[in-house]
């Protein structure tokens, strides 16, 4: 939550210069709130973290506030660039910290609203999934950024260039290389919203009963699940792979406590999701891949310090470092 001062103008005083500096205060604070969307957005694509990005916007405001913001000529620009520097340097950071990483590290997932209609869910999802996330680390931290302002943000080659401190034409290459690498590593099915919601609920309700056969039915036979516990709760240090060992995991979980498991779809980066709940308690948020007819991959984020926010905005309880096994 960014904090910011409220202005105040205080006709009464009779001091026309206190009157014009609340005036100017108030219009830095306008114009940052107006931005502030896009400055959280490109700092979470950046960091996958929404704890970093809330981080990252809270620092940019601190800047902006002790800024001679008469110099600057657009502030836009200005802020954009500050918050992408600022991503760069703790992306860098981040990278060195997840090399001792407990297990497999996955994106802290965003609960967002449920959209009006299913075209603005799937424009959603398509830069802002969990699977695109991870698809992001794939490139360098500056290459990252380059990619998100130009093809996500829709940003001139020259506000590229000022944000991550390159010439237009090395920012050019890095987001065709960009382009490349993620084109070649992006799913090859294109399943509507609709679809994709169907199928969860199916695998929804398999969840919750437990029924063996109805969750391996859902599932590819080469499916692929990962999990991040992230040293707090047991998860899995490597990828669990296969429709049957999957499907047998999310039984035993079903047996081990009957009747007290509830999976509940959510709208998780822009895409129908499920949220599992253990005796009332978050559990984990489990974002699929699909291909219109069976599940292809399953994401679980386990780890309590990445499911608080989502718990926290649902007022459930959950993200105190309970969670049984899965």
């Amino acid at each position: 939550m960014i904090r910011t001062p409220a202005a105040a103008n205080d006709p009464a005083s009779g001091d026309s210069s206190d009157g014009d500096e609340a005036d100017r205060a108030g219009n830095a604070i306008r114009r940052f709130d107006r931005l502030r969307p896009r400055l959280h957005g490109i700092a979470y694509r950046m960091l996958a973290s929404v704890a970093e990005a809330e981080d990252v916007v809270q620092d940019v405001w601190l800047r902006w506030h002790g800024a001679n913001r008469e110099e600057i000529d657009n502030a836009e620009a200005w802020l954009v660039s500050v918050t992408t520097r600022i991503a760069i340097d703790r992306l860098r950071a981040a990278k060195l910290q997840r090399e001792h990483y407990s297990g497999f590290w996955l994106p802290e997932p965003a609960l967002s609203e449920a959209p009006a209609t299913p075209d603005q869910l799937a424009e959603r999802a398509d830069d802002l999934s969990v699977a695109f996330l991870m698809l992001l680390e794939r490139l360098t931290p500056e290459a990252r950024a380059a990619f998100l302002l130009r093809e996500v943000f829709d940003a001139g080659y020259d506000e590229v260039a000022s944000a991550i401190g390159k010439s237009e034409a090395a920012c050019r290459q890095l987001v065709s290389r960009a382009r490349t690498q993620l084109r070649e590593a992006r799913p090859r099915f294109a399943v509507s919203p609709a679809r994709h919601r169907q199928l969860l609920t199916g695998f929804a309700r398999a969840l919750e009963s437990g029924d063996f056969a109805a969750l391996q039915a859902l599932l590819a036979e080469d499916a692929v699940l990962i999990g991040d516990g992230g040293g707090r709760v047991p998860s899995f240090p490597w990828p669990m792979v296969g429709a049957r060992r999957i499907a047998q995991l999310f039984y035993a979980g079903a047996r081990r406590f009957p009747g007290a498991v509830r999976a509940e779809l959510a709208v998780l980066n822009g895409q129908w999701a499920l949220l599992r709940f253990i005796d009332g308690r978050l559990e984990s948020a489990q974002t699929y891949e699909t291909d219109g007819e069976r599940i292809r991959r399953i994401l679980v984020q386990r780890n309590p310090d990445k499911l608080a926010r989502i718990a926290a905005a649902r007022g459930e309880a959950g993200g105190d470092g309970w969670a049984p096994a899965p």
